[in-house]
């Protein structure tokens, strides 16, 4: 396999990058064929910061505020938003899946917020290629939040529960 060192590579680079901003795009694969043994692989990707999500309430605070206590709370800098996977309560996905809060439909869920749990009690079910997957507590405690809703789908390590 012979490769060339082809000037416009890098323009072709730079048009896929420019791209990728334009249509706000988190990746972009191409493979670019020069010949028989002459190819170009790229790959562009870019990590995107998702938008505050406390700037809509924090209006809503400031707007429903008297109007002395407004200015003061203006100047206060925005806490910024908990991330649940940081909680060490933090019970998380061991595979991508899809959520069930209980064994069948119509069934009681195994779960609810303030209820007192046992070590290896089932919080829920992460359905992965049509096998139900008991995700069991791995320690005793309270539920305090629960994070996910019965049928959605989850990534691996996406937090499900909090627990304390």
């Amino acid at each position: 396999m012979t490769k060339t060192n082809h000037e416009a590579d890098v323009a072709f680079i730079e048009a896929l990058a420019q791209l990728l901003r334009d249509n706000d795009l988190t990746e972009l694969q191409v493979k670019r064929e020069y010949g028989e043994d002459d190819s170009l692989n790229v790959r562009v990707s870019r990590v995107t910061q998702p938008a505050p999500a406390s700037a809509a309430p924090a209006q809503i605070i400031h707007s429903a505020a008297p109007a002395g206590s407004a200015s003061a709370e203006a100047d206060i800098p925005a806490a910024p938003p908990e991330d649940p996977a940081a909680h060490p309560g933090a019970v998380t996905s061991p595979m991508v899946g899809t959520v069930y809060m209980q064994a069948e439909p119509g069934a009681p869920s195994f779960i609810s917020v303030g209820q007192q749990i046992s070590e290896g009690d089932t919080l829920l079910i992460v359905e992965a290629m049509k096998t139900m997957n008991h995700i069991p507590a791995p320690f005793a405690g309270t539920v305090k939040r629960i994070l996910v809703e019965d049928g959605a789908p989850v990534e691996y390590g996406a937090p499900l529960v909090i627990l304390e």
